[in-house]
């Protein structure tokens, strides 16, 4: 799969842009604040219908406009398709693909994959489990629908049990429904979300040993409430009752679900030093392209927003060996630092590359 041409207007700091890529390697070159992460985030979001940064759509519109635009044409599996996602302030936001709008957002999720590697990515290791679960939820449901639909069913259900607790509701017959629900939707989630972990680990520890290139050990681990269990949820929500109608909400379930990121079987968030760090974030985003690769037989599109900050030079060869290599599809990089990205196109097979100066959301192409 690959992006052939992207058109913005009134996208962030970018009033209007039009670029046609290169079906290998792509650079954007400029200071930090020009507008080079706001183009990846424009490619991100006509993936996953949000943005990246986690910014609110009010804050995609461009200051004292009305609304935005964000017009991809792709080729994916061979057929040319148009992804149009659009953004009016206090209006719902929009996509089409082709002529055709989506009733829900959520269906075109997994459709046209994709993969970002950022420097919020220290938040995978350092930030609140709130963080792994939201990307693990993103990995898994990019390949299997089926997980998305558990997750929408669970959280949902969530919702009403919390609703019920915050309003002291004590009929029974209220909790049984909602429980049900939730029971069988956590069952599915611990599941896959079990398996997927134990896959993406093995693909992981080989990505880092070849970026980081010693001999450390690194690991996942999945860690749930629903461990005891086997998956079942119902007889922690019986055991939690008591605890749960005097905090007001539910405190068990895959809600509460986390990963272990382990070096030498200690926490990476407590020990790895800043290059240890960087190199585990970006092993682990190269992972999750590999397992995309294998699980919907699409090569996703790759996008790395100034991932070689902090890094020492043989990590920074490592990476390029990597991201050049035919493994990889198309590839988005941004960088401030010339040599950087000047390293990358040389390294690529049959020079396919292009190139911008990015300055005030203007990009201009270099020759």
């Amino acid at each position: 799969m690959q992006l052939d041409a992207l058109t913005l207007t009134n996208f962030k700091n970018i009033s209007q842009a039009q670029l046609i890529f290169s079906p290998k390697i792509n650079c954007l070159l400029g200071n930090n604040g020009m507008g080079k992460s706001n183009l990846l985030d424009a490619i991100y979001m006509l993936s996953f219908c949000k943005s990246f940064s986690g910014a609110p759509d009010s804050m995609i519109i461009h200051s004292q406009e009305d609304f935005a635009i964000a017009k991809g044409h792709y080729t994916r599996r061979n057929i040319a398709e148009e992804l149009t996602l659009g953004l009016k302030r206090g209006k719902r936001k929009t996509l089409k693909r082709g002529s055709k709008e989506y009733l829900k957002l959520s269906a075109h999720i997994g459709t046209f994959p994709l993969v970002m590697a950022a420097p919020q990515d220290i938040d995978l290791i350092r930030g609140a489990g709130e963080e792994r679960r939201r990307w693990m939820d993103m990995v898994i449901s990019q390949s299997d629908p089926h997980y998305l639909d558990a997750l929408i069913r669970y959280n949902n259900a969530l919702e009403q049990r919390n609703k019920l607790l915050r309003d002291s509701v004590v009929d029974h017959n209220l909790y049984a429904a909602v429980e049900c629900v939730m029971d069988m939707a956590a069952a599915a989630i611990y599941s896959k979300r079990a398996k997927w972990t134990d896959r993406l680990s093995a693909i992981f520890h080989r990505l880092y040993s070849a970026i980081a290139g010693t001999d450390e050990n690194v690991s996942l681990r999945y860690i749930s409430t629903l461990d005891s269990t086997k998956g079942s949820l119902l007889p922690l929500l019986d055991s939690a009752r008591r605890h749960d109608e005097i905090v007001r909400h539910t405190s068990v379930g895959p809600h509460r679900d986390d990963i272990e990121m382990l070096l030498d079987t200690m926490p990476m968030r407590r020990i790895g030093s800043q290059g240890q760090c960087k190199t585990f974030t970006v092993a682990l985003r190269m992972a999750q392209y590999e397992f995309l690769h294998q699980a919907t037989g699409l090569r996703p599109l790759l996008l790395l927003d100034d991932i070689f900050d902090k890094l020492d030079a043989s990590r920074v060869e490592s990476i390029m060996n990597l991201v050049t290599s035919d493994e990889f599809g198309q590839i988005f990089i941004t960088d401030t630092d010339r040599s950087h990205l000047h390293s990358i196109v040389s390294r690529a097979s049959g020079g396919d590359h292009r190139m911008w100066t990015v300055s005030n959301g203007t990009f201009t192409p270099e020759h």
